[in-house]
């Protein structure tokens, strides 16, 4: 990194839009995430954000990085930093709790609205059910689950900004994973909670989901499939 020090700025969020500009000393190998802990640290103990793990397994340190939804803890200043200066702020679409902390109830609510919950009827006495890893839709399951429910891609998302009641890309995503899945019972619930007013239909497949999804996952595949799927169970002879 070329400079000494970077101008760091940072959307106050929730306070009406209100920015503050920090000089952050610049070293080498720091992440987005040493910035704004710096600050926190050492020039503004009032900021709030979140982030937990360090090493991109929770995702809770997401944030908006020069208007780009990213994990702060795993995105280096030297990859992001323009003539010395970056800025920061939090999540769009969703409700700012103070500073770079978010709500993320709105978020998880629709998880729930998708019908992203396992719908299971065994019992524990019940002999395991054998899955077939090498089946397509094992496959198209196995291809989803590894979402940590971070929310970059439905900060990333164009239709969830111009509509609040879409369900956004990683609930829809949740939603195909255990529409995949073999030992999931909820298949005509899923169809029908994603094929409502906010539901799959509302995608206009502009990829934005599944360009920013740092565990380079496919939202808007998935969500294609489900389009294709509550198409097919709305003929009559698509039911199952």
């Amino acid at each position: 990194m070329a400079v000494d020090t970077l101008k760091v700025t940072i959307d106050r969020g929730a306070d009406a839009g209100a920015r503050s500009t920090f000089d952050v000393p610049a070293y080498g190998n720091q992440t987005v995430l040493d910035v704004v802990s710096w600050v926190q640290q050492n020039a503004d103990p009032t900021l709030s954000y979140r982030f937990a793990c360090r090493v991109g397994m929770c995702g809770s340190c997401a944030m908006m990085v020069n208007g780009v939804p990213r994990w702060t803890c795993r995105t280096h200043i030297s990859k992001v930093v323009e003539d010395g200066a970056v800025a920061i702020g939090p999540l769009r679409n969703l409700p700012v709790i103070k500073d770079l902390a978010v709500d993320m109830d709105p978020f998880f609510d629709k998880w729930v609205a998708a019908e992203g919950v396992h719908h299971g009827t065994a019992t524990r006495d019940d002999p395991i059910a054998p899955v077939d890893e090498g089946s397509a839709a094992r496959v198209e399951a196995n291809a989803g689950i590894e979402c940590i429910n971070c929310s970059v891609c439905y900060a990333a998302c164009d239709t969830v900004a111009g509509n609040p009641d879409y369900l956004g890309p990683a609930p829809l995503l949740r939603a195909w994973t255990l529409l995949n899945d073999a030992k999931d019972e909820g298949r005509r619930a899923i169809l029908e909670a994603v094929s409502g007013k906010g539901g799959c239909h509302n995608c206009h497949s502009m990829g934005s989901c599944t360009a920013y999804c740092p565990n380079e996952l496919d939202p808007m595949s998935a969500i294609a499939g489900l389009k294709r799927e509550t198409a097919r169970a709305a003929l009559p002879w698509g039911r199952r």
